[in-house]
């Protein structure tokens, strides 16, 4: 199990490093910019994107690094942790982008299932430890 977390954490440092790139590029050169409602360069420049002047894709770098860590050191208490404040926090963004933005970013969006998903995992993760210490 902690290797797929692992797998899925880099995958979530891939995509936000996608989206950091796309902060920091000029606004109209996203390759992610599809329609309207799709545009990462909208979300990305928007005034929601730095919390305290750190860019939120820098932010999710960090996290997913934290939570490869905590998955491949077996720390699973810490582990669930911080996937729940991840998801917190890519579900406020979510928000963000729902209705205020009314814009989405394929990268966000795609970080959001990755979030979700290790919570998910780290759940089944806790309980079948749990089902396999009562069980020997």
């Amino acid at each position: 199990m902690r290797y797929v977390i692992v797998v899925l954490a880099v995958l979530g440092i891939v995509v936000s490093s996608l989206a950091l790139k796309v902060h920091y590029d000029d606004p109209g050169k996203e390759p992610c910019s599809i329609n309207d409602k799709w545009d990462c360069g909208v979300v990305n420049h928007s005034p929601y994107a730095m919390v305290r002047g750190v860019p939120v894709a820098a932010i999710g770098i960090a996290g997913y690094l934290l939570i490869a860590l905590l998955g491949f050191t077996r720390r699973k208490g810490l582990l669930l942790t911080s996937v729940l404040i991840g998801l917190a926090f890519a579900l406020y963004l979510t928000n963000i982008e729902a209705h205020v933005l009314e814009v989405w970013c394929l990268y966000c969006v795609i970080s959001q299932g990755i979030i979700a998903v290790l919570t998910l995992l780290s759940l089944i993760w806790i309980g079948w430890s749990k089902l396999h210490t009562r069980t020997t």
